[in-house]
């Protein structure tokens, strides 16, 4: 590298790709944590180091120069290294203390995790163990989180994925709502059944008619975006809802709607490829991967 071409301060050129970014110096300086005099001497500081013009003022805003646009495009590619090599240095970290984020599902994150958390503080009681209850795909690459639990295989390949289990489902309801239906004794006799829909009914409508249930529109009276709700709804009698084996067999409130209905459907465990390099998180990932297929089985 030839370190005597390199002609300007890089702190400087975080000031100015955050610039670049947000379009002007007070949204900028924002961005940052620093004030807007500061920043702007720093911009002002790296076109004189560079003998470049970056930005034109006009108004309130910014906007890049042909050479501020050809400098921007390389400043993003430095970022994303600068943001890669924290993630490598984290996962370096050999400490078993600090703090580790797992993400799940509503339904894991308030009925699984909580009963493996025990043994985790046990083994690591130098950690702070954070979860983020959330039906959304949380982003492991910007570190919304270290640890996911998920029902489907991630696509990026720079995730390490391990499928700790097959977890199986099946569709439940009191057994005071179920009386009062006609006999349920196959898939299609559900079809005079009314479901507790997640969000846009459409994909939980698609689901069961290719189960074999003939249900419409009017079979979907109560939507809900969260799987808590969803799950209580159906405790109150409300309709049918869909939960693992695990909880639904073990709620006296509920029974199956089908006795022998299973419904296998997979469970990964997935951690950033350098974070797995992490003592700390290896430890949690190892732990959740032991501890959580024992619980996914029916009593």
């Amino acid at each position: 590298m030839d370190w005597q071409g390199l002609r300007f301060d890089w702190n400087r050129l975080r000031g100015f790709l955050a610039t670049a970014e947000e379009g002007s110096l007070s949204a900028a300086a924002r961005a940052l944590g620093m004030s807007q005099p500061t920043l702007g001497r720093q911009v002002a500081a790296l076109e004189a180091d560079l003998g470049l013009t970056l930005f034109e003022r006009h108004g309130t805003g910014l906007q890049l120069t042909e050479a501020g646009l050809q400098l921007a495009e390389h400043a993003r590619a430095m970022g994303e290294a600068a943001e890669h090599l924290s993630r490598v240095a984290s996962g370096q970290q050999q400490q078993i203390a600090g703090h580790v984020t797992i993400t799940a599902s509503e339904i894991y994150a308030g009925w699984l995790l909580p009963q493996v958390l025990p043994q985790i503080r046990s083994a690591a009681p130098g950690l702070t163990i954070e979860v983020l209850a959330s039906n959304a795909i949380r982003d492991l690459k910007r570190r919304e989180a270290d640890i996911a639990l998920r029902n489907a295989r991630p696509e990026q390949p720079d995730l390490i994925a391990r499928k700790i289990a097959e977890d199986r489902g099946s569709f439940y309801a009191t057994k005071a709502y179920l009386g009062a239906l006609p006999p349920l004794k196959a898939l299609p006799d559900l079809a005079a059944a009314e479901f507790i829909a997640f969000e846009d009914p459409g994909p939980h409508m698609s689901f069961l008619k290719g189960l074999g249930i003939p249900v419409t529109e009017a079979n979907f009276p109560l939507i809900s975006s969260s799987h808590l709700v969803h799950w209580e709804m159906t405790r109150a009698g409300l309709g049918i809802g869909v939960g693992p084996l695990g909880l639904g067999d073990a709620d006296p409130r509920l029974r199956r709607a089908l006795p022998d209905l299973e419904i296998p459907f997979p469970v990964w465990l997935v951690a950033h490829r350098e974070l797995h390099s992490s003592r700390r998180i290896r430890l949690v990932f190892d732990l959740l991967a032991e501890l959580i297929p024992p619980l996914l089985r029916s009593p």
